[in-house]
């Protein structure tokens, strides 16, 4: 993947400081005991299924706080396919701390790779459609950016990183508007917009008849279509084109499995977010051989 943006590892390093503290914190007897300081190897990593790697800066990391002559070759880069028994790294280097250092290894790997295989699964379904497919805040708490890192190796798209990067106004955020909705929520959006830092403003509505009244309130970037049928998704398409002035973007949310996903995609709406694809990600089988 050519013109994927790479992670900075220097934001994530308190994250990696507890991974191995916490495993490696008093040393690995076992492995002290059982093989020379001085015995050096090559071992392979190898997946053991198909999958979309994800984590390859971050194993290099990991290794280098175990032993600064630990290297990391990659074979298969973050962002690409490996099928079952494909090498995708080698690692060379003392092996008392390499093997010291497998299970965080593998532990990153496989998490990172996870999420991005189940990411690439989405967006393969929803080929040749309009639609995108977006994460959401339904992250493992410490694990953001890696998350939505990985989703990006998988062909996914970000959508807030946290609060701040956009304002998303949600049927709790105005339940005591009353009777003027439509002018206080207007109000509410040329506040969003006057906001410094805020990227976006986003809308949630859960009728057809709260898009009629969202369609006419300049400044909206986003709708969110929550917990619609695919009739309805079809239906708001048809009004957003005939009504939106200028570009408002249609995003399909709530009740999506990768069973209903292309029938939800056909209907015309431009994002649909996905909480699975993140919080639902199962750790893919990578192993470290001889």
């Amino acid at each position: 993947m050519t013109d994927l943006e790479r992670l900075d590892i220097s934001k994530i390093d308190a994250l990696i400081t507890l991974a191995v503290d916490e495993d490696y914190a008093g040393g690995d007897p076992t492995s002290e005991i059982t093989i020379d300081a001085d015995r050096f190897e090559t071992t392979t990593l190898r997946s053991r299924e198909d999958i979309v790697v994800c984590g390859m800066d971050v194993a290099r990391e990991v290794l280098s706080r175990y032993d600064s002559r630990l290297s990391l070759e990659v074979i298969i880069d973050d962002g690409n396919r490996a099928k079952a028994g494909d090498a995708i790294a080698k690692i060379t280097g003392p092996l008392r701390e390499m093997l010291s250092a497998e299970r965080v290894v593998l532990n990153f790997l496989q998490r990172l790779s996870a999420v991005a295989t189940l990411t690439n699964r989405y967006v393969k379904e929803v080929e040749n459609t309009k639609a995108r497919i977006l994460d959401t805040r339904k992250t493992t708490p410490g694990w953001r950016l890696l998350e939505k890192y990985a989703v990006r190796c998988g062909g996914g798209e970000n959508h807030r990183i946290n609060l701040s990067d956009g304002v998303m106004l949600k049927d709790n955020h105005f339940a005591a508007l009353g009777d003027d909705h439509e002018k206080e929520l207007a109000r509410f959006v040329e506040m969003s917009k006057a906001r410094e830092g805020v990227k976006f403003v986003c809308v949630e509505v859960d009728e057809i008849a709260q898009l009629r009244v969202v369609l006419k309130i300049a400044g909206v970037n986003i709708i969110l279509l929550d917990n619609m049928s695919v009739d309805e998704y079809k239906k708001c398409v048809a009004l957003r084109d005939d009504l939106a002035i200028g570009e408002v973007l249609l995003e399909a949310s709530g009740g999506i499995t990768i069973d209903n996903l292309r029938e939800i995609a056909m209907s015309g709406v431009d994002r649909i977010s996905i909480g699975a694809i993140t919080h639902s990600a199962v750790a893919v089988d990578i192993g470290l051989d001889k």
